[in-house]
């Protein structure tokens, strides 16, 4: 029963609302050809086979103990639904198809608004091109609405539902410290920040078994997309904090939320439906629902302004955004990329971030960090399905990354000149993964292209499902698999986020700044 609803506080700036659409029957057949994978689709059949026996080993000895033969016709539809798939066999891997830009876009995301004369575009163009971008909310493109914040679906939402289960395996979970520099850390997003929570899921989007984790604290794999310590591991420690314990392991114990509490969900997007294909996720709008019911859930636990005051000095982070490509820009799903070009739906994207944004602050969220996407074009993913011919990254995509981060920097700025007391910063990941991957030796690295952990070429072409398919030592690499960096460059970019240890990423102060900033 929700006592204490911040949605209608007196002082609340709702956001404007996104229409809510079937945008499935908006868009023309696919008139693109899709991107192409490089094995044939019965080397993938098999591997498919392979990765689900590997990754749900015990819930098919369940399913296989209730119903004698289920494992092998489980086996049998997923080997089907492979060779289904529409590309036909055999079919080797071709460049991406070249995707549009905006030029102007383009021009202004990767310079300044400065005249120029070699540049050939008009400034005014430029200038007006950044205003529509600080003005997103003020027209919706009705060929972009999206199903952005359904919360209708089977996987808990609500603390009450989460399962009854721990963060006891995670060092420093559930501990107070009097030293911490804030009340608490509470993270948003996707597989980049997740550090477990999908684990409660049935998806295939999950790093809970070897050789994930082998280089944790543990030594054990926890739900963290890497070989270690994720990013917000390192800012935890940084901030005199635990590692932060995930929401569906916390068994609705309220006094364990008090230092932090991690929502992210792997395969989760800005839309809803992105990253539906690997399975259960929870979607940004609906970890922003589970912040909500946290946050009255506090209220009735220690008061209504002890938990406001917690919340205003605690810091919020905000990582998501590259399922809504991997998953469904860059597969044309709709024939969307037919029929609207990346900087369309970059503004969608943004959007949604800012509604998400906004309805923290409703919630008396005052120090937010808004992460950018990094290189997805450098990814070994995509250099194995465009056939790189010697991982050189994908331009195309990477002008999209680029264009996207741009639109995120200028909305969080008017963000911050719109709501009283907002202390809102835009980390660009982009820029500090960049550095690395132009200077590799700089920093340390011995390959920049290939994944440690994974098949086909630069270990991009099936998921690190193996221990015997990784590296013996990530420490030299930038990829721990097709799309995340080891912990080696978690750690680098967490250090470039705090104090901009090795390039300064984080506008207009980094997260040290921000956490001594008075709310």
């Amino acid at each position: 029963m929700r006592i204490l609803s911040w949605q209608h506080a007196p002082n609340a700036i709702h956001p404007k609302p996104i229409k809510l659409q079937d945008i499935q029957s908006e868009f023309p057949p696919d008139q693109e050809k899709n991107l192409k994978n490089s094995p044939s689709k019965f080397l993938m059949a098999i591997f498919g086979v392979v990765y689900i026996f590997q990754r749900g080993l015990s819930f098919i000895t369940t399913l296989e103990a209730m119903m004698p033969g289920a494992t092998i016709l489980l086996a049998f539809a997923i080997v089907i639904y492979i060779l289904l798939l529409p590309t036909s066999w055999g079919q080797t891997s071709s460049p991406l198809q070249p995707i549009p830009t905006d030029s102007t876009a383009l021009f202004c995301a990767q310079s300044p608004c400065s005249p120029n004369e070699n540049e050939g575009h008009d400034l005014s163009n430029c200038q007006q091109w950044k205003e529509n971008v600080e003005q997103l909310d003020e027209k919706q493109d009705p060929h972009l609405l999206e199903r952005i914040s359904s919360l209708n679906h089977e996987f808990p939402v609500s603390m009450a539902d989460a399962p009854n289960k721990s963060n006891a395996d995670i060092p420093g979970a559930g501990e107070t410290d009097s030293s911490s520099l804030v009340p608490a850390f509470y993270i948003f997003g996707d597989s980049t920040v997740d550090s477990g929570n999908n684990n409660y899921l049935g998806t295939f989007a999950r790093a809970d078994v070897p050789p994930y984790g082998r280089d944790f604290d543990t030594h054990m794999p926890t739900g963290r997309f890497s070989n270690g310590r994720l990013t917000v591991d390192y800012l935890a420690l940084f901030m005199g904090l635990p590692f932060v314990p995930t929401y569906l392991g916390l068994g609705g114990m309220v006094e364990n939320m008090m230092q932090g509490v991690n929502f992210a969900s792997a395969g989760a997007g800005v839309l809803y439906s992105s990253g539906a294909d690997l399975g259960q996720h929870i979607s940004l709008t609906q970890q922003i629902e589970q912040f909500s019911e946290m946050v009255q859930d506090m209220s009735l636990y220690f008061g209504e302004e002890q938990s406001r005051q917690r919340i205003s000095k605690s810091i919020i982070y905000v990582s998501v955004g590259s399922n809504d490509y991997i998953h469904f820009y860059l597969r044309n799903v709709s024939g969307i990329r037919s029929l609207h070009p990346p900087w369309k739906f970059n503004k969608l994207l943004v959007q949604g971030i800012r509604n998400e944004l906004m309805h923290l602050y409703n919630a008396n969220a005052r120090k937010m960090v808004c992460i950018g996407m990094g290189p997805l074009g450098c990814a070994p993913h995509f250099l194995w399905e465009t056939n790189s011919p010697n991982g050189e990254c994908v331009e195309d995509i990477n002008n999209m990354i680029i264009e996207y981060n741009y639109a995120l920097k200028y909305m969080v700025e008017g963000l911050n000149s719109k709501l009283p007391g907002a202390n809102i910063v835009f980390s660009d990941i982009y820029e500090g993964l960049m550095d690395i991957l132009k200077k590799p030796k700089h920093y340390g690295f011995q390959s920049v292209s290939n994944a440690c952990c994974g098949l086909g070429k630069f270990g991009g072409g099936i998921l690190c499902a193996f221990s015997n398919v990784a590296c013996n030592n990530a420490t030299g690499y930038v990829w721990w698999d097709q799309y995340h960096t080891t912990d080696t460059v978690n750690s680098i970019m967490a250090d470039n986020q705090w104090n901009g240890k090795y390039k300064n990423i984080t506008h207009p102060m980094n997260l040290y700044d921000l956490v001594m900033a008075d709310s």
